[in-house]
């Protein structure tokens, strides 16, 4: 970690106007890993913190929210969602030359590589498991109940996002992508009817960005939250469920060919199955759409942190890497589509 060039004594200036109870920082260090937000970890007498905050550069319209991040987190907080403490919001872009907020520093375990090679089989069933259920417990929160009932628009999630997606990708696109030419035509054309579900959605579900207690299989805090909005909980799923899917080498690691049995890891089948069983639902009509849909998203993402890269803003140096992806994702997304129209679908 490097301190990234926060400005200390402007934002102890700050915290300490606006009484916000951390006490002053004594050093900051920016988190080498995440792609959109900067984030770092905070160190003053009474402990360590997290702070988050934008970019430096232009920003894509309604992209890097860390207002709402820091909205979702706090609206979380009595739920059985495991989220860190959200301390302060400061919205003057003045202290640090953009928006930032600080909350709780989690400490636990994060796990970076699918496979969990660190744990024994039954551990790594166990932390599948509590991955599920937290997911599961994210999807079924009532939304009036916490306050988020405004936290999205209704109705259309799909349609929304793909039109959303392929804005986004046209204004960072640095290089043309055959495969998302393909994608942008044929989602708008292969929408499943709106059944009308609405959750809270966390945008960017997957295991990485959970903070796992130290000596037992439960979820201590579910990180970033920037993509968080009110939609359709199947995108979620199936974007989680992406990375059964995805190759073990490469910048993002997935599960590949791993042997799932051998190591104790749930089939997709088996996970959408225990993922339903806890929602109460018969099953998903659609899977295909929902995953073609995340791989196109996911790409689009993708292209934003190469562009920023190229723009010199990226908030990590494997920011070149990452973008790098896009192609390959938007033709794993081909590939299921394909696969499809010749009766091959099936889950990993």
């Amino acid at each position: 970690m490097s301190d990234g060039g926060l400005d200390l004594a402007a934002l102890n200036a700050y915290l300490a106007a606006q009484d916000v109870e951390i006490g002053a920082i004594e050093a900051a260090e920016k988190f080498g890993d995440g792609q959109s937000n900067p984030t770092f970890l905070l160190t003053t007498a009474s402990g360590r913190y997290v702070l988050r905050r934008q970019p430096e550069g232009e920003l894509l319209k309604s992209a890097h929210a860390v207002d709402r991040e820091f909205r979702v987190m706090r609206a979380l907080a009595e739920t059985a969602v495991p989220v860190p403490r959200a301390i302060h919001l400061c919205a003057d872009r003045a202290v640090l030359g953009s928006l930032f907020f600080v909350m709780s520093y989690e400490q636990g375990r994060i796990f970076w590589d699918p496979t969990l090679p660190e744990l024994d089989v039954a551990a790594r069933g166990a932390i599948y498991a509590e991955t599920n259920r937290v997911l599961a417990a994210l999807h079924d929160v009532d939304v009036d109940a916490i306050g988020l009932a405004d936290y999205g628009k209704p109705g259309n999630y799909f349609e929304r996002q793909v039109s959303r997606w392929s804005r986004q990708y046209r204004a960072t696109e640095t290089r043309p992508i055959a495969a998302m030419e393909r994608l942008i035509d044929w989602l708008p054309a292969h929408l499943p009817p709106d059944d009308g579900q609405v959750s809270l959605i966390h945008g960017d579900y997957r295991l990485d960005n959970i903070v796992f207690a130290h000596k037992a299989p439960r979820a201590r805090a579910l990180l970033d939250w920037e993509l968080s909005t009110l939609g359709h909980p199947y995108a979620d799923l199936a974007y989680q469920c992406m990375q059964w899917r995805m190759d073990r080498d490469g910048a993002l690691p997935g599960l590949g060919a791993a042997d799932r049995a051998a190591l104790g890891i749930p089939t997709e089948d088996e996970y959408v199955a225990a993922y339903c069983a806890r929602r109460g639902l018969d099953g998903i009509p659609h899977w295909n759409f929902y995953l073609v849909f995340g791989f196109f998203r996911f790409a689009a993402i993708l292209q934003g942190v190469g562009k920023r890269a190229l723009d010199g803003n990226a908030s990590s140096d494997k920011a070149f890497a990452y973008g790098a992806l896009a192609p390959r994702l938007a033709g794993m997304a081909l590939e299921l589509i394909d696969r499809a129209q010749t009766g091959k679908t099936g889950s990993c």
